[in-house]
């Protein structure tokens, strides 16, 4: 009798896209989206249609596409939040509705302002219209792990009674540890009438670093569905990031029941397209996908990984999608092999327009910097240059000067909306203060500065700069994000790459909602 089957469900374009600057496109949510139906995820969570308009376009786009993947939509429990998710996961080949509400005390008394009768009421009245509409459909209780055990038996029973097939316990508060959760889980399990006709789910978030721990001790108790984002991105401290869920499931298949479907070698692949997208840099010391990740600098660990990889090793780099070989390309390589390189590495081309000015940048890129590592290739096509169309500023010609003694200046020249070229220039207390002045002269985007980060990319004082800005106005929070081997340049492409967005439209303002 072979293992269960574990379900990943992927919340990155839903709960990881609550994050502060982490809010995205339709077509930044396309691309995830494509790249978490090539890695095999089971449920890709697309969104809260009710949110807004463009939430809602981005959730019916990705239903229209994704072909392998079950794609679901979130609704708060009111019929007026299920209608338009249902709408939007319409065209879906495999839907779900993904209805929640609060079930802890003090979200019911301080948040909800309603008695538990009425939770239950709601809940029930929510699925019921949901199970109207889609077969599928999923019920959390909202702070699950401060809720009294008693009422949530009350609230499961009822929505199982109306059709719910995924029960899903979230940790909502990251309040949980380990021995709890699982004892909650299986308490549950064992009191509901006919808990094996369920799928029982978690999402855990981690404001204690328990995320995943809570989540691995829920699947040793019975849940055989997992809610997690790829880098562990979320609101706070995040949720349960996918890639140590899922190699710590295939890892130790020796004690774990189940097992997953996912194709682990496009992991780094995935966290690197999220990265990229969100502006939200993976620390080096991150599990599976950071860059030290593989990295042994000890002497001791040297030596025991060269006699025999196990020793200090419990997974190989190559099966999460590492490659060994950094160095790719360089300034004499064709077109064909940058291509055939993209291809190896995860990366996919929407059409030869994107390919092609790709390449342009490959080439400029490859006359400065004389090795090309996979890195580079990764930061080049997260670049918004490659999709000039979604471009209203656009950076020409910028000039520096910084001297000891002397307040720095810079001047920049921008192709605005058509291509109209407006020229500016500005003093600040450094060279990036300087050229953000001069932009934001023309711009007069009258936003505020939140973050500012610098990142190599890659080893060597030739290495690009990778810079993240953060911009807030009128309650819209964006990050921008821009590369080159001048690190003045990179960080003018940043601030012009978050400007764009927020001139691309009005997107979603301060997202809410979800467990």
């Amino acid at each position: 009798m072979g293992k269960e089957h574990l379900i990943i469900f992927d919340t990155t374009l839903r709960d990881g896209e609550q994050s502060p600057g982490a809010s995205m496109t339709r077509d930044e949510k396309f691309r995830i989206a494509r790249q978490l139906e090539k890695m095999k995820v089971d449920v890709i969570e697309a969104g809260f249609p009710a949110a807004s308009n463009g939430d809602f376009e981005a959730v019916r786009a990705v239903a229209e596409v994704i072909k392998d993947s079950t794609v679901a939509a979130l609704a708060r429990a009111f019929d007026k939040d299920v209608e338009p998710a249902l709408e939007a996961i319409k065209p879906a080949r495999s839907g779900r509705i993904h209805t929640f509400i609060a079930t802890s005390a003090i979200h019911m008394e301080k948040k909800l302002r309603m008695t538990p009768d009425e939770v239950l009421a709601d809940a029930r009245n929510a699925v019921h219209f949901a199970r109207n509409g889609i077969d599928n459909v999923e019920f959390s209780c909202e702070d699950a792990g401060r809720s009294d055990i008693d009422f949530l038996c009350r609230i499961i029973e009822a929505v199982f009674k109306e059709g719910a097939s995924v029960i899903n316990i979230p940790d909502t508060v990251g309040y949980n540890v380990p021995e709890q959760f699982a004892d909650r889980i299986h308490k549950l399990r064992e009191r509901i009438p006919n808990s094996d006709k369920v799928t029982w789910s978690v999402h855990c978030h981690n404001d204690l670093g328990l995320a995943v721990a809570n989540s691995l001790a829920a699947v040793m108790a019975g849940a055989r569905q997992v809610e997690c984002t790829i880098n562990g991105l979320g609101e706070r401290a995040g949720n349960a990031s996918l890639e140590e869920i899922v190699m710590a499931v295939r890892t130790r298949q020796d004690i774990f029941p189940c097992e997953t479907r996912i194709d682990a070698t496009q992991i780094v692949s995935a966290s690197r397209l999220v990265s990229g997208i969100t502006g939200f840099p993976v620390q080096p010391n991150k599990a599976i996908v950071g860059a030290n990740a593989f990295a042994h600098e000890a002497g001791i660990h040297q030596d025991g990984v060269l006699k025999h990889r196990e020793t200090y090793e419990i997974m190989r780099a190559e099966d999460v999608g590492w490659n060994a070989n950094k160095m790719v390309l360089g300034k004499h390589s064709g077109r064909t092999a940058f291509k055939a390189r993209l291809q190896e590495l995860g990366i996919e081309v929407e059409s030869e327009q994107v390919l092609n000015a790709a390449f342009t940048r490959f080439k400029e890129l490859a006359d400065k910097k004389h090795e090309i590592f996979d890195e580079d290739l990764h930061a080049l096509m997260s670049d918004d240059v490659v999709t000039p169309e979604h471009e209203y500023y656009r950076l020409i010609s910028s000039g520096f000067r910084s001297e000891t003694g002397e307040t720095p200046y810079a001047q920049v020249i921008l192709a605005v909306g058509t291509g109209d070229e407006q020229h500016a220039e500005a003093r600040g207390s450094g060279p990036v203060d300087a050229v953000f002045k001069a932009i934001e002269s023309i711009g007069c985007s009258g936003t505020d500065l939140l973050l500012y980060s610098v990142n190599a990319i890659t080893t060597g004082t030739d290495a690009q700069g990778e810079v993240t800005v953060r911009l807030a106005k009128a309650g819209r929070v964006v990050n921008g994000q821009g590369a080159d081997t001048d690190i003045i340049v990179a960080s003018a492409k940043a601030y012009l790459n978050a400007l764009n967005k927020l001139h691309a439209g009005p997107g979603r303002v301060n997202p809410q909602g979800g467990t």
